[in-house]
């Protein structure tokens, strides 16, 4: 398996399709596992890149995760990009993935083409969300289908990888609370955001709302909102999703 190093730890990547760069980036828990029925869907029209975030899927491990976790994330894409020598790229990130999408873009404006930013909390780390996370994240590991969903992305060790991402957000919540590093107005590239108005962590107008404050201020920006489908919109509207994105990308 392909893998680069970033901060001396080993991380996986892989490649497939021709056109243009676009890297897809996987939420919290998952890995770029969370893809693999979806790739198809790209790749015809792409050169889609994967990567697993390090301490996740088949990266090397962290003996804890960053407190500031989706602005190093951005620090580990921006690395692959540079060694990769691409010279501008799309980024399609969902739920923790679309953070740093936009961390990378405000990191590294050279480096964006196009972002387009799914199924996610919005600038600020959400109360409800953030407060709860231990007790949620401890029923989720009793609930087969959700115990699958870490085993396939991770493997043996999935509970490691899931208690890791768990205290890295609730440190962040304590101490940091805000995703991004610089300004929303300095996102000069374009951006579509994505969302289901069935989200079971965002649900009704709340990805409406939310994505029109962050349009306002950022400028500029198009929103999509599905009316069925779960969380992440990317997965659960896979066809309609990516036919979106593709003609949003080729515009």
């Amino acid at each position: 398996m392909p893998y680069y190093e970033y901060n001396s730890k080993k991380i996986y990547y892989s490649e497939t399709g021709t056109g243009f760069p676009t890297i897809l980036l996987h939420g919290n828990t998952a890995s770029s596992k969370m893809f693999t029925n979806i790739i198809p869907l790209f790749s015809s029209n792409f050169h889609v890149v994967l990567l697993d975030f390090a301490g996740n899927g088949s990266s090397e491990r962290l003996d804890c995760f960053p407190t500031d976790l989706w602005y190093e994330e951005a620090l580990q894409v921006i690395r692959l990009i540079e060694i990769k020598n691409y010279k501008k790229v799309n980024l399609i990130g969902t739920s923790g993935g679309a953070l740093v999408a936009i961390n990378v873009a405000l990191e590294r404006p050279d480096l964006i083409n196009k972002i387009v930013a799914d199924s996610f909390e919005g600038e600020f780390a959400l109360d409800r969300f953030a407060s709860n996370i231990q007790n949620d994240r401890e029923v989720s590991k009793t609930i087969p289908e959700v115990k699958e969903f870490y085993q396939y992305n991770h493997g043996p060790d999935w509970e490691n990888v899931i208690d890791h991402d768990t205290a890295a957000i609730k440190q962040h919540y304590t101490t940091i609370k805000k995703f991004f590093h610089h300004a929303l107005t300095d996102l000069k590239c374009d951006l579509l955001f994505t969302g289901s108005q069935e989200d079971i962590f965002m649900p009704g107008k709340f990805f409406e709302h939310t994505y029109n404050m962050l349009i306002e201020k950022i400028g500029h920006g198009k929103k999509y909102i599905f009316k069925s489908g779960s969380h992440p919109a990317m997965i659960s509207n896979a066809a309609a999703f990516a036919k979106l994105v593709t003609e949003f990308l080729n515009e």
